[in-house]
């Protein structure tokens, strides 16, 4: 019985060619490198949960959870941890080879949410002059302005396009 799956995987690897076997190397090969980027946002996920909550733990006995500025930060990071969330979600996808719509969606929503994240944080006095902010809020406008249109067009599309 062995001998007979040693001699059916030696026919299969005969039947191959050099071309077959590279794109299978180099397809486990990818593969391996998606599921360690997967494991990787999980893990930046996870240690950046663990530092909002001691952050946040940490403000409440100086009364600094009640500066504006310390509550945007918490903000700012609970943001940036649901983009490594849709990082993470994007290269599932990859991984389980999704539909290409559900990929773009997802990307779409990162992006939403990456430029939620630059609006909430968005301070004028952190430019050098009012021009610089005003070409940066318009330049946040136009993008947030073009992913809404991107959203807007895959949610109506999409309802055609699904059987």
């Amino acid at each position: 019985m062995a001998d007979q799956s040693a001699d059916q995987s030696d026919e299969q690897s005969a039947g191959q060619t050099a071309g077959d076997r590279i794109f299978d190397t180099t397809n486990r090969f990818i593969r391996g490198v998606e599921l360690a980027a997967a494991a990787l946002f999980a893990l930046l996920f996870g240690i950046g949960v663990v530092d909002l909550a001691i952050q946040i733990v940490e403000s409440v006995p100086t009364g600094a959870i009640t500066d504006p500025n310390v509550v945007i930060g918490f903000i700012e990071t609970g943001l940036l941890l649901l983009i490594i969330v849709e990082v993470y979600e994007t290269v599932v996808a990859y991984i389980e080879q999704s539909n290409t719509r559900r990929i773009v969606r997802l990307v779409i929503y990162t992006g939403v949410i990456a430029m939620v994240r630059k609006v909430i944080i968005y301070r004028t006095s952190e430019y050098g002059s009012a021009q610089d902010a005003l070409f940066a809020a318009v330049s946040y406008t136009i993008v947030i302005l073009g992913l809404v249109a991107l959203l807007y067009v895959e949610r109506s599309v999409g309802t055609v396009l699904d059987p």
